[in-house]
């Protein structure tokens, strides 16, 4: 998948999840995808390319990393926390709805539970990982 193809495609899955904000917090180049104010999306350029950041497992993104050459730990992020993915032939969509969806849980399950939003079948389709 090219990176403009990437970016779009993980903005189209960020944006359709509950509660998700899109927001230019960083200026007019990073777009920001929040769910009650906090971050689980970020799509801008590294050298001229389309980038993709997302939160992810310590674990996963370690396995993450060795698999695909275009995931690399997150760009001006904590690289133990976040992925920053770049345009590639081995990144696909389910890849990237796994990946975004997964970011989007791992952000929500540190909510108060009053503060949750309602996670429909859909948002969670594919994601193991429970929010409690």
């Amino acid at each position: 998948m090219d990176g403009t193809t990437l970016r779009a495609t993980a903005l189209r899955i960020a944006t359709g999840l509950p509660a998700a904000e899109h927001c230019f917090p960083f200026g007019p180049e990073t777009e920001v995808c929040k769910v009650v104010g906090k971050v689980y999306f970020l799509a801008g350029e590294l050298h001229g390319e389309p980038l993709v950041t997302l939160k992810c497992d310590p674990e996963h993104s370690l396995s993450l990393q060795e698999q695909f050459p275009d995931v690399f730990p997150g760009y001006h992020m904590n690289k133990k926390h976040w992925i920053s993915i770049g345009g590639g032939d081995d990144i696909t969509e389910d890849l990237i709805d796994e990946l975004v969806r997964s970011s989007y849980t791992l952000v929500v399950s540190t909510l108060p539970r009053a503060k949750r939003p309602g996670l429909s079948a859909q948002a969670m389709k594919g994601i193991a990982t429970e929010i409690d």
